[in-house]
């Protein structure tokens, strides 16, 4: 590919990127950020979270055999779901998600369109769980 043809490529890129970041779940995503940076009660949930995360993360070093292992993920895990409830914060994280799996479905989308074997990053543990059994399957 000459060097023009990457700088074309470049500046297509940066116009989609400008496109999505224009979309109607961009502008409600930053909006919704910065409700919950405001809100104090979001924030306090939010300061809670970190620090039950915390706790199940010094716990997951060491594992199942932690003795605090299985008490601090179901606390962390119970927590996320209480968080969830707070209008403003399950609004976000669920745009969040959206937001993810769109960028996700680009990524695969340009990578696909190269190659099929090319790798292209998975943050949906539903997506890696599903792209774990198809390797597991194609291995044997």
């Amino acid at each position: 590919m000459s060097a023009v043809d990457m700088t074309e490529l470049l500046l297509e890129t940066y116009k989609l990127a400008d496109r999505i970041k224009e979309s109607e779940e961009v502008n409600r995503y930053l909006k919704l950020k910065q409700e919950v940076q405001e809100d104090p009660e979001a924030q306090r949930l939010i300061r809670e979270f970190q620090r039950k995360k915390e706790l199940f993360e010094e716990s997951q070093r060491f594992g199942h055999f932690h003795p605090d292992y299985h008490r601090a993920k179901n606390e962390a895990k119970e927590f996320l779901a209480e968080m969830r409830k707070h209008p403003k914060i399950g609004a976000y994280l669920e745009l969040e998600e959206k937001l993810d799996r769109l960028l996700g479905e680009v990524s695969r989308t340009l990578a696909h369109s190269v190659s099929d074997s090319i790798k292209v990053p998975i943050n949906d543990p539903r997506e890696l769980r599903k792209a774990n059994r198809a390797k597991r399957k194609s291995c044997g």
